[in-house]
């Protein structure tokens, strides 16, 4: 199935391009979130009229997102996670995206837990960390992670 794409999509390509996709891919998620729209001669016609307005909502991201970038590199001492942990500082449990874009939200940015990155797996041991926050596919923002044992 081909489509165009309506806005840059990681590994796949820019605005505007033209990609051949699965098809369930492109019918079960690409086009019902309005990320692209099938590759027809009618559609090439709309997207041509529409392309300066989708490329002026392309800038808007990029910039609401180097804003929130930072936003979130702003927070110098970065963010800290209390745990329970064994003496040797092992944690009882993990600590996942959940808790990492709770903590952070409570200390005043507003970060979804889909938009971190922990490409190890959850954290398991106390010590400090440098998460990656994926606001845009073109900006990528490090936050230092404190996990630290309950006393």
């Amino acid at each position: 199935m081909e489509v165009i794409l309506l806005e840059k999509i990681e590994s796949l390509g820019g605005l505007g391009d033209k990609v051949k996709v699965r098809s369930g891919y492109g019918r079960n998620f690409l086009i019902p979130t309005g990320r692209a729209v099938p590759a027809t001669e009618a559609n090439l016609k709309v997207f041509q009229e529409r392309r300066a307005e989708l490329e002026a909502q392309a800038q808007e991201k990029m910039a609401a997102a180097t804003a929130r970038k930072e936003e979130i590199e702003a927070l110098k001492g970065g963010i800290k996670v209390v745990h329970r942990a064994g003496e040797e500082g092992k944690l009882f449990g993990s600590v996942g995206t959940a808790e990492i874009a709770e903590a952070a939200t409570t200390a005043g940015v507003e970060i979804a837990k889909s938009e971190v990155r922990l490409p190890t797996g959850a954290i398991r041991i106390a010590g400090d960390y440098e998460i990656t926050i994926h606001l845009h596919p073109e900006v990528d923002a490090i936050l230092l992670l404190h996990v630290v044992r309950e006393e």
